[in-house]
């Protein structure tokens, strides 16, 4: 398994609306083009405005495939991206 984690930065007041849209996309079953089969976790600090959004992938090529999916896909609104890093993921206990 590979995780791609994203850091996000945005203003604390907007986390909600975050939440609610990247909520939306999920909940939508509409699977952006090379985002087949991966998992997601959102985190986020309500006080300083930071997210992390984690993707896990059961491959490398999977992995490749998502970073230019999620590339190419807007943050939003008053939302950047910070930085994106690729590790492997040798333990997991998450289904």
């Amino acid at each position: 398994m590979y995780a791609r984690v994203a850091t996000f930065q945005s203003d604390p007041a907007d986390i909600d609306q975050a939440i609610a849209m990247v909520r939306g996309e999920v909940e939508s079953n509409q699977t952006q083009p090379g985002l087949e089969g991966a998992k997601m976790l959102m985190l986020v600090d309500r006080e300083t405005g930071k997210g992390v959004g984690i993707t896990l992938f059961e491959s490398e090529q999977a992995m490749q495939r998502g970073d230019a999916a999620l590339n190419a896909m807007s943050p939003g609104a008053g939302e950047r991206r910070t930085s994106v890093e690729f590790f492997e993921v040798p333990v997991h206990t998450v289904s």
